[in-house]
């Protein structure tokens, strides 16, 4: 490794960065680069040295070349919403805003597909495949404000994903700057190509691989309609035991979310949908596809929820997804973490992942580990696919809170591994998580990954101390709160 100490920018590098983007998308000086010491895991922070806005592929490349003669470390950064801190600058150097790299460069329903660049918000695409009779499945809770490159970083998912798969089942090819400046290009618009599935490889690098500047996504055709029911529960055991009868039925929703009583009550006072905010846990199912058999699908589900001491307390029959209350329910869905502000000045939110059913013992489980370390634990998550949202609550000026969050933190991600699951379905690890991956994965496993990101990466320079262990380069981390100087 041959990665220097990181160096605060001098004149000279600002001057050679304000030559190749333009004074106007360059901000270093400190009031200004604050806004990006952290993403949305707000409990480490660092500050990068310098923040630069390409608007084309051309514009990273360059950039990359001057941090590899400055010998600076870089990190790719889209919405910030990321809550693992995949984006964090760690030791300083440069940061690569991708936020106007916004264009959808292509729409060919024909052969279903779309080219876009990194910072086009995933709502945008769906919003510009309106009509069309085709959308872009993937649609993270984040989804109005996270950007298609940062979902291509962490695989994300979504409540939609159960039935259509995450963000790697639907990008066919991406166009990639590697860490020495050089660009490459995997996939295409076809939806198989042969050789090595390289582009499945790079979705979930999590900036470790280098910077995708352009993005071919597979576009899914629209359903013919569908039914969403809100099933309605006293207990989260009751819920979680829904979930697997569900599924144990043969039945597969297009999506299957709970909300517990703690997150019910938020969304309800920000919302106002109509949730039932004495319930003890709440579940929105959805089907979708012919219209012919969806009757007879929904009826199935009520009477599952009905035999686990449940009752469905609305039935939103749909064809465009565009019906008022169909909106005002998802709408309230993936607003959920926005309410969240009601009642609590900051939250840490986990992604661990379990088997179906062991969805009852890690609900009881996180209550417990709540009790504990006296937090409170609001639940919002993906009960279809095991992908467990924990929401802790906190504030972060106090450092003993701080203390006990990580603490009941770590645990749940102990759990969930204990029981068969993983640390992260969606979110990623990105330095949050790099502790519990020699518990997920052998020595050997480790070297495996650790070999394939120093091809990509071999100088560590690019998202250094990211995801793997040992991934930092020569790089000394200082922790939360760093900022790298001279």
């Amino acid at each position: 490794m041959s990665v220097a100490e990181p160096l605060t920018p001098t004149t000279r590098i600002v001057d050679e960065l304000t030559a190749i983007v333009g004074a106007e998308n360059l901000l270093y000086h400190r009031d200004e680069l604050v806004v990006y010491e952290c993403d949305g895991y707000v409990i480490e922070k660092s500050v990068p040295d310098v923040v630069v806005f390409p608007t084309t592929t051309e514009h990273v490349v360059e950039v990359v070349k001057l941090c590899n003669r400055h010998r600076l470390p870089f990190v790719p950064r889209g919405a910030g919403t990321s809550l693992a801190g995949g984006t964090l600058a760690v030791g300083g150097g440069v940061m690569i805003c991708l936020t106007r790299m916004k264009r959808i460069l292509e729409i060919n329903t024909r052969d279903r597909y779309a080219v876009v660049e990194p910072g086009v918000v995933n709502l945008w695409l769906t919003r510009a495949l309106g009509g069309t009779g085709f959308h872009y499945a993937p649609d993270p809770s984040s989804q109005s404000a996270c950007t298609i490159g940062g979902n291509v970083a962490t695989n994300s998912g979504g409540p939609h994903t159960l039935k259509y798969g995450v963000t790697v089942n639907h990008v066919r090819g991406v166009e990639l700057v590697l860490p020495d400046g050089s660009v490459v290009q995997t996939g295409g618009v076809t939806e198989d190509n042969p050789g090595y599935d390289l582009t499945g490889l790079i979705v979930g690098h999590e900036g470790t691989f280098g910077i995708v500047t352009k993005v071919t996504v597979g576009l899914t055709r629209d359903p013919e309609a569908g039914r969403t029911l809100l099933g309605v529960f006293d207990s989260v055991d009751d819920a979680t035991e829904t979930v697997s009868g569900i599924i144990a039925a043969g039945i597969v929703p297009a999506a299957l979310e709970m909300l517990d009583n703690l997150m019910i009550r938020a969304i309800e006072q920000a919302f106002h949908f109509g949730f039932p905010t004495e319930a003890g846990a709440v579940l929105i199912i959805e089907v979708d596809g012919l219209d012919a058999g969806l009757n007879r699908e929904a009826q199935a589900i009520s009477e599952i929820v009905e035999t686990h001491g449940g009752s469905v307390s609305k039935s939103i029959a749909w064809r465009t997804r565009k019906e008022p209350e169909y909106v005002a329910i998802w709408k309230s869905r993936k607003s959920a973490f926005g309410a969240i502000g009601r009642l609590s000045p900051t939250f840490c939110t986990q992604d661990g992942v379990v088997p179906r059913t062991k969805l009852p013992h890690i609900l009881r489980f996180i209550t417990k580990v709540g009790e504990r370390h006296g937090l409170r634990i609001a639940n919002v998550f993906h009960a279809g696919d095991g992908n467990i949202h924990p929401i802790l609550l906190f504030d972060e000026r106090d450092p003993e809170q701080v203390k006990r969050v990580l603490e009941a933190s770590h645990e749940i991600l102990d759990e969930c591994i204990a029981v068969g699951g993983s640390v992260t379905g969606e979110h990623g690890i990105g330095v949050e998580k790099m502790a519990f991956m020699p518990k997920l994965f052998s020595p050997e496993d480790l070297a495996a990954m650790i070999a394939i990101r120093n091809t990509f990466n071999p100088e560590g320079r690019c998202s250094p101390e990211k995801m793997l262990p040992g991934g930092a380069g020569c790089i000394e981390r200082k922790g939360p709160g760093h900022r790298a100087s001279a």
